[in-house]
C-alpha cells in the first residue's frame, strides 16, 4: 500500500558509473580476501553457526534481495528487533562480532552485492521490507537509486540520529547525487574506519 501511494520512481542523477563500482568492489575483495578468511575462522571459533549473514533487504525500486554480511550476532537472535540498529554492546553480538562491527569489517560481503549488481558503493543503506510501511510516501525516493555500501547519512552522524533523519538524508542524497558527490562521501568514509567515529550501531 505504501508503495502505492508513492510517486513513481523518478531517475536520479548519475553518481559513480557501474562499471567502476564493479572494478572498485573487484579489487577490494581481491585486496581484503586474507581478512575475509581470517573474520570467517574467527567466527566459526567463536561458536556454532554460519559465517555470513543474509538478510531480504529492499534495492532500487524496491525490489528485494539477498544482503550479504558477516555474522556478529548469536544464531538465532535476529527475530528479536530485525532490521533494528544494534549497538555493539548489545548482549547478542558476539565477542568477535563487537571487533568487525567497530571496524566495520561485517561490511565485507556487500561487495558481492556489488559485484551482482545489486548495490552500489555509495547509497541509501538497504532497509528490510517492514519498514516500508512506516514510509511516507515522499521518502520512497529514497529507493529510486541502488542502495549503498556508504552513504550520505553514514557519513553525516549515522550512529547519533533517528532513522526518520537518516531518511530525510538518504533523500537528500537522491536529490544531490553526482560522481562527485559519491567521491566525497567514499573519502569521509575512509576517514571515519581509520578513526572508528560515528560507524556503530551498524543496520
Amino acid at each position: 500500500r505504501a508503495r502505492e501511494a508513492a510517486a513513481p520512481f523518478a531517475p536520479a542523477a548519475p553518481g559513480l558509473p557501474r562499471v567502476v563500482a564493479a572494478a572498485v568492489a573487484g579489487v577490494a575483495l581481491l585486496v581484503l580476501a586474507p581478512v575475509l578468511a581470517a573474520a570467517i575462522v574467527a567466527i566459526r571459533l567463536e561458536g556454532r553457526g554460519p559465517a555470513l549473514y543474509r538478510q531480504r533487504r529492499l534495492g532500487r525500486g524496491e525490489r528485494q534481495f539477498e544482503l550479504l554480511k558477516l555474522r556478529t550476532m548469536a544464531t538465532g537472535s535476529d527475530p528479536v528487533g530485525a532490521g533494528t540498529p544494534v549497538g555493539g554492546d548489545a548482549p547478542r553480538v558476539t565477542r568477535v562480532g563487537r571487533i568487525l562491527r567497530r571496524t566495520s569489517l561485517d561490511e565485507i560481503p556487500n561487495l558481492l552485492n556489488v559485484l551482482r549488481g545489486e548495490m552500489a558503493l555509495v547509497g541509501p543503506r538497504p532497509t528490510i521490507p517492514a519498514h516500508l510501511a512506516y514510509l511516507h510516501p515522499h521518502q520512497h525516493r529514497r529507493h529510486a537509486v541502488r542502495p549503498g555500501i556508504t552513504g550520505w547519512a553514514q557519513v553525516n552522524g549515522r550512529a547519533g540520529i533517528s532513522w526518520g533523519e537518516r531518511i530525510e538524508l538518504d533523500n537528500w542524497y537522491v536529490e544531490h547525487r553526482s560522481a562527485w558527490l559519491d567521491l566525497r562521501i567514499l573519502g569521509r568514509t575512509v576517514a571515519q574506519v581509520v578513526s572508528g567515529r560515528g560507524l556503530d550501531p551498524g543496520t
